[in-house]
């Protein structure tokens, strides 16, 4: 922690890690270490020196004591608390911060929430508060880093001057209106606090390049004649092709999701019982609960446990109680005798009460009773690390009490088309244009499996509107994909764009199979992290096959899955099949047929990378070899490898 007297310091500056994962160690506090660099950063907010550092948990009172603390008895002049004010159950910083405020700040929130919604649609879902106790500003911040970051930046142009005014600096307070009357409109200018980038709320999302806030493009259109008449890149194998967006591919770090939204995430750690299962000794039947050592012959019956009620009535010799499935097991009592196992001795009020039993059968000690913890014991791993939660184990979790669980986080996915000719589904046709279906099938595709979307439009084939949506998309999303742009027409920009505009590293332009050969795969360093690029070709079937076999497995392994390939299973053709030279994946639907485990894979038709009709009910695609002299077709009964790509 630092000196609050260190010579130079004059905003003192607290921050506030809310985040029960933090607090329990269990992660790492990114984003509160992130902050202190951004703050102690002289160039972002000068004289400023962070003094007090502290984590909690999700809970109100711990978050109002420090910043009471810090407020009333340390004085800090600025708060920033991280973590905390989304819309997870135990998100209560907003509440905490607003019962300790005096005066909020709405001008702030309404500052960070426009900021956020220009990058992600998802800030919607943003609680922050902001607001005054004394002379301390208070300010939440998101809990992710890179939100932190970023909300942070969007009030700096006001910060200083709300400072000034907290601390009574008449001097720089007069000198910042004089300013804004004579047009400035911006209070940081007159107190030398801007950020050495000219943007300063968008500096962490710029390209190592330096090209990300304008939108000229270097790449050089307009002389087709001199465009390449080979492609530079060579030709690689679906396999090295696959290996290399895997191992460009990192899995994303964990957060905690409430269980009831935590349907097809993939566990961060290991969930242990917090209660034992069942938590009491529990009948087995519907019967009479006895004492085993009394034997057969009569009871007397002192009353019933039924489910939900704890008994009060203890059994002793010559006594029984009633009992119901799942219903604890009343004191005293050693056994369960099954209803079946009775007869009727006496009875009262018209048959509504059983006064006496008769038990025609020898109990045994522990007969149909469920002891304690005998399913799960207290504090035994019920679902481990890496399993894909699905319902059974989303009602295990709850079963034992575990609602809050650590999970991978998701990548965020933005898809592109390009191309001059494209128009929007919704759109009269013109001449010499085609409806975008390529974005509607790649965004249903990776919904599919649950992640996260952002839809990017259509760029027109210039180097100036591809390189504003890449720009767009490298502030929103891990994930870029796109249709169109990569092949060998004069139009085909997208490879100059990344590379000569945002120094982007292509990995390959083309692999050797049948559709998708200019397929490309790229990635960009941003000071914001590695932001992976897929440029899959345009032709519909082309761009949907490529997706299945590199996008999805990329979205899988960063998602935490720990078999991130799609399943492959073995298929028997059901009519011959002329190989093509290179290797093809070829669109079928297999069915199981009656006492023969190998599926039947039925060709969808014309395998044309155009036809998007050959995808339509495909499950699966045929991995087929690429012709050679000795072998030419497969013939019908032949097996091969199959892709499944669909719900089966």
């Amino acid at each position: 922690m630092a000196n609050s007297s260190e010579i130079g310091v004059k905003i003192r500056v607290g921050i506030l890690t809310v985040s029960d994962s933090c607090y329990q160690k269990k992660v790492k506090d990114k984003s509160g270490t992130n902050l202190r660099c951004l703050v102690n950063d002289k160039n972002v907010l000068p004289s400023a020196q962070v003094v007090s550092e502290q984590c909690v948990p999700d809970e109100v009172k711990e978050i109002k004591d420090v910043l009471r603390y810090w407020s009333d008895e340390q004085g800090l002049d600025l708060i920033l608390t991280t973590g905390g004010t989304g819309f997870s159950r135990r998100d209560v910083t907003p509440e905490a911060t607003k019962s300790v405020l005096e005066k909020e700040a709405p001008g702030m929130v309404l500052a960070m929430l426009k900021g956020s919604l220009a990058i992600t649609p998802f800030a919607m879902l943003s609680r922050p508060a902001c607001g005054t106790r004394g002379t301390t500003l208070i300010v939440n911040l998101p809990g992710s880093t890179k939100g932190a970051q970023e909300c942070l930046e969007f009030i700096l142009p006001g910060l200083p001057h709300a400072l000034d005014l907290l601390q009574g600096n008449k001097e720089n307070v007069s000198a910042t209106h004089r300013h804004v009357q004579e047009g400035s409109g911006d209070p940081q200018d007159t107190q030398n606090h801007r950020p050495h980038s000219g943007h300063h709320h968008h500096h962490h999302h710029r390209h190592d390049n330096g090209h990300h806030h304008h939108h000229h493009s270097i790449v050089d259109a307009s002389k087709v004649a001199r465009r390449p008449r080979e492609s530079p890149y060579p030709l690689i194998s679906v396999e090295e092709a696959a290996k290399t967006v895997l191992d460009e591919a990192q899995v994303l770090g964990a957060e905690t999701i409430h269980y009831k939204d935590a349907l097809g995430r993939i566990l961060a750690e290991d969930v242990l019982a917090s209660d034992p299962l069942p938590p009491f000794p529990a009948s087995i039947k519907d019967g009479y609960a006895v004492i085993a050592a009394d034997g057969a012959g009569l009871r007397q019956v002192l009353g019933d446990s039924t489910a939900g009620i704890v008994p009060d009535q203890k059994v002793s010799p010559g006594y029984c109680v009633r009992i119901t499935t799942g219903a604890p097991i009343p004191t005293g009592a050693d056994a369960v005798v099954q209803v079946e196992d009775t007869e009727l001795v006496k009875e009262a009020d018209d048959g509504r009460t059983e006064l006496e039993i008769k038990i025609l059968t020898t109990p045994k000690s522990g007969q149909d009773i469920r002891p304690l913890g005998s399913d799960i014991q207290k504090g035994a791993k019920i679902l481990s690390k890496g399993i894909q939660l699905g319902p059974s184990e989303l009602g295990l979790s709850a079963t034992v009490g575990v609602t809050q669980l650590q999970c991978y986080q998701q990548p965020i996915v933005g898809v592109m088309s390009t191309g001059n000719e494209l128009l929007e589904p919704d759109e009269p046709l013109k001449p010499g244009h085609i409806r975008d279906s390529n974005r509607t099938t790649l965004l249903a595709a990776i919904r599919e499996h649950g992640i996260p979307t952002v839809d990017l439009g259509v760029a027109e084939d210039r180097p100036e509107a591809l390189l504003h949506l890449l720009q767009v998309a490298l502030q929103k999303v891990d994930i870029i994909v796109t249709s169109g742009g990569v092949s060998m027409g004069e139009r085909d920009l997208l490879k100059q764009v990344l590379q000569s505009d945002l120094g982007a590293h292509v990995h390959f332009g083309r692999v050797l199979m049948k559709p998708g050969k200019p397929t490309t795969f790229a990635t960009v360093q941003t000071t914001n992290g590695k932001k992976l690029f897929f440029g899959l070709p345009g032709n519909p079937v082309s761009a949907i096959v490529t997706c299945n076999l590199y996008v999805i497995p990329v979205i899988r392994k960063m998602s935490g899955h720990p078999n991130p390939k799609r399943t492959v299973v073995k298929a028997r053709v059901s009519s011959d099949i002329t190989l093509d030279p290179r290797p093809e994946y070829h669109r079928v639907v297999l069915s199981w047929q009656p006492d023969d485990p190998i599926p039947l894979a039925k060709s969808t038709g014309n395998q044309i990378s155009s036809r998007l009709l050959s995808m339509s009910s495909a499950n699966a695609l045929l991995m087929l070899p690429a012709r050679t002299q000795s072998k030419t077709k497969l013939l019908k009964g032949d097996i091969v490898s199959a892709m499944i790509i669909a719900r089966l």
